[in-house]
């Protein structure tokens, strides 16, 4: 059955040369191969700016967060793919999903106080690149920075099941180990999950 994919690679930086770009260009190119309709969001590409003020939600977005928004509702299933960066994620990916969250459209607030989740019905993959061993990520460090994007905004928005792929050791990457990573990437675009 085809689905309908958003990949968001939120790696901040544009040269094309980092792992988190060419992975995200594996899971597409698996998705495509496999019948699957994408849309890739690059974040280094987009005008995101820090949300200060918690009205801001409630104002319209730019237009780029609007295309972002209609290519997430449009999605059955939705990847991001970023760097580790200090623990979590980059701070542009956490902008991004502040941005995204505008205008109601990840949670409204009910009329008992608990949020709405508007994005039900949408399954995610979250795939994060590191330097340490992923082991030690989520033995050491309980993998807390991944977890508050699965759970604090992917899931508090609707989206189940979330999955994850924790890439460790990418400083060393070797040729066969990364074209691993890129037939991993390209599987599970294939199976969009």
């Amino acid at each position: 059955m085809s689905e309908t994919i958003c990949i968001i690679d939120g790696h901040p930086h544009r040269d094309k040369n980092h792992l988190c770009h060419a992975l995200a260009e594996a899971y597409k190119a698996g998705a495509k191969a496999a019948g699957h309709k994408v849309k890739t969001l690059c974040l280094s590409e987009m005008d995101i700016n820090f949300l200060r003020d918690p009205a801001d939600f409630e104002k319209p977005a730019s237009a780029d967060i609007l295309k972002a928004q209609k290519a997430v509702s449009a999605a059955s299933h939705v990847v991001v793919i970023y760097p580790l960066w200090m623990g979590a994620m980059p701070a542009l990916v956490k902008a991004f999903f502040e941005q995204l969250a505008r205008g109601g459209f990840a949670l409204k607030e009910s009329e008992h106080g608990w949020p709405l989740k508007m994005l039900k019905g949408k399954s995610a993959r979250v795939i994060v690149t590191m330097g340490m061993p992923a082991a030690a990520y989520k033995i050491f460090f309980g993998a807390h920075g991944v977890k508050s994007l699965e759970n604090g905004i992917l899931g508090m928005a609707g989206f189940k099941p979330v999955r994850e792929t924790l890439i460790g050791g990418v400083g060393e990457l070797s040729d066969k180990r990364a074209g691993a990573l890129f037939g991993r990437c390209r599987a599970l675009g294939a199976k969009a999950s």
